[in-house]
């Protein structure tokens, strides 16, 4: 708190007052302006102006002071003395001691590059608080978006000439031919003639005796004989190593034996890929024998993996589509990547001459395990007519139309068990459906009958059926020794062929029904034969 005081005539202060003004002090009293409690013990600090400060004096203007002018003028010369020589002395240390001003110039110097520095760190911690600052809101905006579509960094040159692929995997493809009988039924008089189907195979193996050939189950279906045609045009006789007609498979073996060492050395044995790696879009390359005019190269890019495809009445399958030609004869040909590897086994067109652009291949990463299986199956050699040995029954296929309307499993209905034959002696009954033959499963009549044509009569042989109990059906394995061909009404011999696409059959209960045969009250429909 300030408080201001008027205190007439008196000094109490042990200290000296101190006066600023332009008139005199007298022994009357003056205004103090006191900082504190009220008693002055640091002095009373006055601030006068003209005039006389005492109430009760008259306004009588005071005689003048006498200035002391010599003081002044000895003052001022000591001052200039002094400065004089302050200066003069200073400019003498300096000039005589130069490492003393380098010194101080080159703190000077350090100090402001040191600032400099600093500057340029602080300038650059705020760029990149900026940038990253930026990022940030850039990254979040971009989440905000729908992301767009970007072009590869990499430009590709769109693959055209794929010459030097072929040329290097063209020896392991193959011609098959397939030399089967084909026969027709015209009003009840069968006229037979031979026949021969072409297709294609990739040769994936050798063993000690053999060249190993996959390809489709179709291309050799129903053969009499097969023949390989290598690159070298060099034909050989093949006989089949082992089928998956469900997979639409087969391998089948030429003797080392029968190829001439040019031909070996000529030939190659095919490089598999990965068909799971695929993806779309990427170039394919289908070598084929298509029509059966000779080997040919189609190219296109891989249109759609894993596509499940009909191919029969209720039974799909997946493949490999591309829009790569493949036409008949292309069957069990290559489908490969640009780097000359074998991703897909070309297997049909769908849609024939109403689309176009659609060709399918069973993936190799499917095929493989599959191939690998019938590669080390033992070789089938096809026996003949006379030796030929059957089961004893007579039966229909029992389709998956068939299958769901009446409730049986998918395999050959037995509609009736021939006395005294081979099916009769291992137990089989009327109504049994069999659905396997030597650990293979078995879905038609017409593949048991390829499969049995090679095994001759006195062979003993493993075949599974289902039998009624009730409502369900039990798996029976019975081992049956195949008999000769019946001579009576219910199992006379049966046959049929399919090389050619087409069926047909001889025989009491042979070919294609449509009808529910006699006494049978289960079968409805399917494929019909003896044996």
């Amino acid at each position: 708190m300030f408080e201001e005081e008027n205190k007439p005539g008196t000094n109490s202060n042990p200290y000296n007052n101190y006066s600023y003004g332009n008139g005199y002090m007298g022994n009357s009293s003056q205004n103090s302006y006191s900082y504190g409690n009220g008693q002055q013990s640091y002095g009373t600090y006055q601030y006068s102006s003209n005039g006389n400060m005492n109430s009760g004096a008259t306004n009588q203007k005071p005689a003048p002071k006498k200035r002391n002018t010599a003081g002044i003028a000895v003052a001022i010369i000591v001052a200039i003395a002094l400065l004089t020589g302050g200066i003069g002395a200073g400019y003498y240390a300096v000039t005589n001691r130069p490492e003393l001003f380098a010194s101080v110039k080159d703190g000077s110097k350090q100090v402001e590059e040191t600032q400099e520095e600093a500057q340029d760190e602080t300038a650059k911690e705020e760029a990149a608080a900026e940038e990253a600052t930026k990022a940030a809101e850039d990254v979040a905006e971009e989440e905000s978006k729908i992301q767009t579509t970007t072009v590869a960094g990499e430009i590709k040159a769109v693959v055209t000439d794929v010459t030097g692929v072929v040329s290097e995997v063209m020896p392991a493809m193959v011609i098959i031919h397939n030399n089967y009988t084909a026969s027709q039924n015209y009003f009840g008089y069968v006229q037979e003639q031979e026949a021969q189907a072409s297709g294609s195979g990739i040769i994936v193996g050798q063993n000690d005796t053999e060249l190993l050939i996959a390809t489709n189950y179709h291309v050799i279906e129903g053969a009499d004989s097969l023949e390989v045609i290598f690159t070298d045009d060099a034909s050989v006789q093949a006989v089949v190593k082992g089928t998956d007609q469900d997979m639409d498979l087969a391998v089948i073996a030429v003797m080392l034996d029968d190829i001439s060492s040019d031909t070996l050395d000529s030939i190659k044995v095919a490089t598999l890929g990965d068909s799971d790696s695929l993806k779309l879009g990427e170039p394919a390359i289908a070598i084929g024998n298509a029509l059966g005019y000779g080997q040919s190269v189609t190219t296109g890019v891989i249109s759609a993996v894993n596509r499940e495809v009909e191919i029969s009445e209720g039974a799909y399958q997946t493949f490999i589509q591309t829009d790569a030609a493949i036409n008949p004869g292309n069957s069990g040909g290559a489908l490969l990547n640009i780097s000359g590897e074998v991703i897909g086994i070309n297997s049909n067109k769908i849609g024939g001459e109403t689309i176009e652009g659609m060709g399918y291949a069973i993936p190799i990463s499917v095929a493989r395990p599959i191939i690998d299986k019938l590669m080390n199956e033992e070789t089938k050699v096809k026996v003949s007519d006379e030796e030929r040995g059957y089961l004893g029954i007579s039966g229909v296929t029992v389709t998956s139309s068939v299958s769901q309307m009446y409730g049986l499993p998918l395999g050959i209905y037995v509609a009736e068990v021939a006395d005294g034959g081979g099916a009769q002696a291992a137990g089989m009954q009327k109504g049994d459906v069999i659905v396997g033959f030597e650990g293979d499963e078995i879905t038609s009549m017409d593949e048991l009958q390829n499969k049995l044509a090679y095994y001759s009569a006195g062979t003993t042989v493993k075949v599974t059926v289902k039998r009624a109990n009730g409502a369900e059906y039990n798996e029976i394995t019975m081992d049956l020794t195949l008999g000769k061909a019946m001579t009576d009404s219910n199992a006379t011999n049966g046959s049929g062929n399919s090389g050619n696409g087409n069926g047909s059959g001889n025989g009491n209960n042979g070919g294609s029904i449509d009808q529910q045969p006699a006494g049978d009250p289960n079968a409805k429909s399917g494929q019909g034969s003896g044996h």
